[in-house]
């Protein structure tokens, strides 16, 4: 990864139409036709995926260690949802954002997101040869 003064405050977007399949009805999880909870937190985690795009090295990539996430309101079918993710810290391979989702200028839903830098194909690796031990 870039040097951390470079990467620090850095901001992704990412964007999405509600469709209906994205319900918590379509998905069985309650019986409202509002977006699925896991969806939110997928939007999120793109925009973090943004934010870091320009600053990692070839082979380097991130995932998902942590999150904690407020719903503040819901959203319908047809509804447009902006996230936003800005680089608030990191230490050593661990970087951590601050992300919103807004439907117009109504929040939607706020939250925090840890992602660690790895070797793509090193980690790979690891995950291939620890599903072999396990079997």
């Amino acid at each position: 990864m870039k040097p951390a003064e470079e990467v620090l405050g850095a901001v992704g977007f990412s964007v999405m139409s509600v469709r209906p399949g994205d319900t918590a009805l379509a998905m069985g999880l309650s019986e409202l036709p509002v977006i699925a909870t896991s969806h939110l937190l997928h939007l999120m985690e793109s925009a973090t995926v943004a934010a870091l795009s320009e600053h990692l090295e070839n082979g380097e990539t991130t995932y998902l260690l942590t999150t904690s996430f407020e719903l503040l309101a819901s959203a319908q079918v047809g509804d447009e949802l902006r996230a936003s993710a800005r680089c608030t810290s990191i230490d050593g391979r661990e970087i951590s954002f601050v992300c919103d989702i807004y439907e117009g200028e109504r929040h939607i839903a706020q939250g925090e997101i840890k992602r660690a830098t790895v070797e793509r194909v090193t980690f790979l690796a690891r995950t291939a040869a620890e599903s072999l031990l396990r079997s």
